[in-house]
């Protein structure tokens, strides 16, 4: 089977790769000559664990190619996915791509759009192009773990009303489906509304934690081990209920928007999102307020941040808590000093030089009031907190994500607070 991907982001790049480590031929294609060209290369601008090393090695099997012409895209692709990470001219890219196609194709819509879209493409091509079937597949791909969500789904979603095209993708998809990944099929409105609907649950879920965070702080509960406890339940499960700073990513605002326009639009009252985003919102102040709690205000006070991406294993800082909180502390009179892994490029984009960037966690703990963990990268558990309390000017801890052990860190003598965790 010959597919083609179009598109030169991170949507594009992940599903090309892994497309192309199933064994199949996949062209992916872009007329932005200078992205595409980088791509080719190998090289990924941007940090997604374990990519670089699946597009090379699909790169050198001679499986993955790249071109800026449509031309080329379009001759003899049974499948081609329309995988940008905007939405915009996706409706006059996919008349031109269907223009180009002589032979039957199925067009994939990978893209995040509004609901509704796909059935616009779908007529608008009904009368110029009746060789064309219009297919909507939403991607649940989460920064950090793309290829992880890629090969091991929980569903893979099918909008459609073809039997033919379904056979076909289940075909191209044969590992995943051998391996029961259960296929959904459905209407091309309800694929495009579960992904919104998707979002904006697991926001909710995160949201209505980190209430419940809030509530433990006053009864002498721990967050952590109510979290643990719920989650066990099968009704709730764990994942997206861990009590920590805000949710966040490239997507979740613009799905949760396009989810709450659609619905204003049909006179329908989302109560429990606009809540949802309104807690959102509102944990940047709470950890504020926590770090004004323990050093009396944060004006003139020197803060240490680690992490600055919007989670661990990506350098994606779109909506990021931490941006936010960096934002915020230093409108408040705060001097800021920060380290990540991944981020510090991008973040330096958002924050336009208004903090110190640190080479490593140890020069972000160097002299500072408190050190805030503001995103739960794995390797900020085992630093070694004695060189850390040597570093500080004050032993003072201030953990959103909950990453850290705080019996161990206040047997170290340190001033720790997390979120929602029993005193």
């Amino acid at each position: 089977m010959h597919i083609g991907v179009y598109g030169s982001g991170y949507l594009a790049t992940v599903l090309s790769a892994c497309l192309a480590d199933f064994g199949m031929p996949v062209v992916c294609a872009d007329e932005d000559l200078s992205q595409i060209t980088v791509t080719a290369q190998g090289t990924v601008p941007y940090f997604e664990k374990n990519l670089q090393e699946v597009l090379k090695r699909n790169i050198r099997a001679g499986r993955l190619t790249f071109t800026s012409d449509l031309t080329h895209l379009a001759q003899k692709r049974e499948v081609i996915f329309l995988a940008q990470d905007s939405a915009n001219y996706i409706e006059e890219i996919a008349l031109r791509i269907s223009r180009l196609c002589m032979d039957e194709l199925i067009l994939v819509i990978s893209t995040p759009v509004s609901v509704g879209t796909a059935a616009r493409i779908q007529a608008r091509l009904r009368d110029a192009a009746s060789h064309v079937t219009v297919v909507s597949q939403p991607l649940f791909l989460t920064d950090g773990c793309a290829l992880e969500d890629f090969n091991w789904p929980d569903r893979i979603l099918l909008g459609t009303s073809s039997a033919a095209a379904v056979a076909i993708l289940k075909q191209l998809y044969r590992p995943l489906v051998m391996r029961g990944v259960p296929v959904i099929v459905t209407s091309l409105a309800t694929a495009e509304l579960v992904r919104e609907a998707s979002t904006a649950f697991v926001a909710t879920k995160i949201s209505f934690i980190n209430e419940l965070a809030g509530l433990c702080e006053h009864v002498d509960a721990d967050a952590v081990d109510l979290a643990l406890a719920m989650g066990l339940d099968k009704r709730v499960a764990p994942r997206c209920l861990q009590p920590g700073a805000a949710f966040g990513g490239p997507f979740v605002e613009s799905d949760m928007d396009s989810l709450a326009q659609l619905a204003s639009s049909k006179g329908v009252n989302l109560k429990v999102l606009s809540a949802a985003r309104e807690v959102n919102l509102r944990m940047c102040d709470r950890v504020v307020e926590k770090i004004s709690g323990v050093l009396r205000s944060v004006s003139g006070k020197h803060l240490g941040i680690l992490g600055l991406s919007f989670k661990p294993n990506t350098n994606c800082v779109a909506s990021s808590a931490s941006i936010i909180l960096a934002k915020r502390l230093l409108s408040q009179g705060a001097k800021v000093q920060a380290y990540d892994p991944a981020a510090m490029a991008d973040a330096k984009l958002e924050l336009n030089g208004t903090v110190s960037y640190c080479a490593s966690a140890y020069d972000a703990a160097q002299d500072v009031d408190a050190l805030v963990i503001s995103t739960a990268w794995p390797e900020f558990r085992s630093l070694d907190f004695g060189r850390i309390k040597r570093a500080v000017k004050n032993p003072v801890i201030v953990d959103p994500k909950n990453v850290l052990d705080p019996v161990r860190l206040r047997a170290m003598g340190f001033e720790y607070v997390g979120m929602g965790r029993a005193s």
